[in-house]
């Protein structure tokens, strides 16, 4: 499904067909380890599911360049050793597939070290004729040159409900940044589904305004569109 003109929705990533160009955001590898820390105990499974999740897409888009916005990592002052293993091996996955573009976000503290192993550079945004990719924790200047913006950071969700049971599901916005075009994506830690839109308040200063008009897609069996918020709610 488009989410807006040549740029589709495949699952949780964005995928710009004239510039062949794939979007994921907000992997945070590692998340399980820092929650073995805080003594919760559960299986260390994640990143085979994000990898099997990934092949999905990779059947569907051949893109020439991944770009990874922002929260590759979870961590934010030391890298784990499921951080660099899992982070390794999914770089490793990725540069088969495409040239890769790690743009900075706000746990990526401590990235350098595992950037630096790939021989890859880490940005703090990163351009494309009209389209900015920048992860969404701060506003960046530079990247306002552009008409569109897309952005992490903030894992939006939404809350479904059927009768009596309620069901969290990622999603995708759609809606302006002033006079820009701001499209904000899922995680792809899938660990948990996110924030729900309808309750939370963001801390992207992208999102410091109201929502009311922000347009909502669904991740689930497929992409769904929900419309806007304001009727959501």
């Amino acid at each position: 499904m488009e989410i807006y003109k040549n740029i589709e929705i495949v699952d949780l990533s964005l995928y710009l067909k004239k510039e062949k160009i794939l979007v994921l955001s907000d992997f945070q590898i590692g998340h399980e380890e820092y929650l073995n820390k805080q003594g919760i105990l559960l299986p260390r499974l994640e990143f085979n599911d994000v990898i099997k999740r990934l092949d999905k897409i990779f059947k569907k888009v051949n893109p020439e360049k991944i770009i990874i916005n922002g929260d590759l990592k979870h961590e934010f002052g030391t890298i784990s050793k499921q951080e660099w293993r899992n982070t390794l091996d999914l770089l490793d996955y990725l540069l088969e597939k495409a040239e890769v573009i790690l743009v900075k976000g706000n746990h990526d503290v401590i990235l350098g070290p595992i950037a630096n192993k790939r021989n890859l550079e880490i940005v703090d945004y990163y351009k494309i004729n009209d389209i900015a990719f920048l992860h969404g924790d701060k506003i960046l200047l530079d990247a306002l040159n552009s008409k569109i913006l897309i952005i992490g950071h903030e894992h939006p969700a939404i809350n479904l409900k059927e009768g009596v049971r309620k069901e969290l599901y990622k999603c995708f916005l759609k809606g302006k940044y002033k006079n820009k075009i701001l499209i904000v994506q899922p995680s792809f830690n899938l660990l948990t589904e996110g924030s729900d839109v309808l309750k939370e308040k963001f801390s992207s200063p992208f999102l410091n305004q109201n929502l009311n008009n922000f347009e909502v897609f669904v991740v689930a069996d497929k992409v769904y569109y929900f419309g806007k918020i304001k009727n959501l709610a």
